[in-house]
């Protein structure tokens, strides 16, 4: 089998006194070239996770859906096998660009991008066309297993995965997307107040509210997904609802936000938090469904809520155990008692939620840091 081999054009460098190269693949021959360890050894023995299918439809429907403009990142596979490099030329830069030669009877294991090679043999079924395009690979000469593995642990411990609001803010095939950054920069609670590259408020920010945490919040007031077409009159609606608050809540006045602390102001009230946001979405969704209207009228009753995170009505809700909590069953707690004071009855889920004990462990440690600073 070493008579046969593949043959990449490739650049040539070297990493912690290592050669590695990165070469053009043609993505119909990434279903050959790349084979999972087998999902029944131990972790122990394997170089890399398993493979999670869950994830799978959804990036293949992202190749297949925008085939003009999709992009991936490179991945990162080591080689077992008498690989040789043969340079261009034998001086300056040349002499790091050549040929790569891999015979066909090398093993290789993805180190890192194990999905999108999933994903793509997936998109190739359904569009063989794309086969000739190619994504990059850095190939990474195998040392042995525990070599593969310290590999897979620094290329994931080391990275970093974008926030939220970072996402959302240069997502332009959202239209989800697309209304929450028009929210962020016209309504007026919301305009120069929006931290939009983070999904954290650090505790010197002048900010007070999270591009992602409107983005949440209007998909819950919309009952939209990020990919569900939105009109320009749901749009409208969306900023229509969020400045309504401005004008209701009292603490949203752009006047009392810019002369207090923003530290003060997300210390003291909840309704500068995402869950509180979220839940307002909620609620402010069946309030348009069930007056559709004159939805304004009714909004006002929440004048008089006290949204200090002092008022115990917030805890088991908004909070747990005096904390923040964004988990699913505080959102909707908090929802069901915006909803009772706006006349608003109870859905069957809103109903069992508020029968069912209140978890002291749903809060995460980064859940709780994103909440609170």
């Amino acid at each position: 089998m070493d008579s046969f081999h593949y043959t990449f054009p490739a650049l040539r460098g070297v990493q912690a006194g290592r050669e590695y190269y990165v070469a053009m693949c043609p993505l119909k021959l990434l279903p050959r070239l790349f084979h999972f360890d087998s999902q029944e050894l131990p972790p122990e023995f394997r170089a890399q996770r398993v493979l999670n299918r869950a994830r799978i439809p959804a990036i293949t429907r992202y190749i297949v859906e925008h085939p003009q403009d999709y992009a991936f990142s490179a991945i990162t596979a080591s080689v077992d096998g008498e690989v040789t490099f043969v340079p261009f030329g034998g001086d300056g830069a040349k002499h790091n660009i050549g040929e790569l030669t891999v015979p066909l009877s090398a093993t290789f294991i993805v180190n890192d991008g194990q999905h999108r090679r999933a994903a793509i043999e997936e998109a190739l079924r359904e569009q063989p066309e794309l086969g000739d395009e190619a994504i990059a690979v850095v190939f990474y000469l195998d040392a042995g297993l525990k070599r593969s593995q310290q590999i897979f642990a620094d290329l994931n411990t080391h990275a970093v995965r974008a926030s939220a609001s970072i996402g959302i803010l240069y997502d332009f095939r959202s239209p989800l997307a697309q209304v929450a950054r028009r929210a962020a920069s016209v309504v007026p609670a919301f305009k120069g107040m929006t931290e939009m590259e983070r999904s954290s408020i650090a505790n010197r920010s002048l900010k007070l509210f999270t591009l992602s945490g409107i983005y949440y919040a209007t998909g819950a007031l919309l009952r939209k997904n990020s990919d569900d077409e939105i009109s320009a009159q749901e749009e409208q609606l969306a900023v229509d609802y969020w400045t309504a608050l401005a004008e209701i809540i009292p603490e949203w006045n752009e006047r009392i936000m810019r002369a207090t602390s923003s530290l003060e102001l997300r210390r003291d009230y909840i309704h500068f938090h995402s869950v509180t946001l979220h839940a307002l979405g909620i609620a402010g969704a069946d309030l348009i469904a069930t007056y559709p209207r004159n939805w304004r009228e009714p909004l006002g009753l929440l004048r008089t809520m006290d949204w200090h995170r002092t008022n115990q009505m917030w805890e088991g809700r908004a909070m747990v155990g005096g904390k923040l909590s964004k988990a699913r069953a505080q959102i909707i707690r908090t929802a069901s008692v915006i909803k009772q004071q706006l006349g608003l009855p109870l859905s069957p889920e809103e109903l069992r939620m508020e029968q069912m004990p209140v978890e002291y462990t749903v809060v995460d440690e980064e859940d709780l840091r994103e909440m609170e600073r």
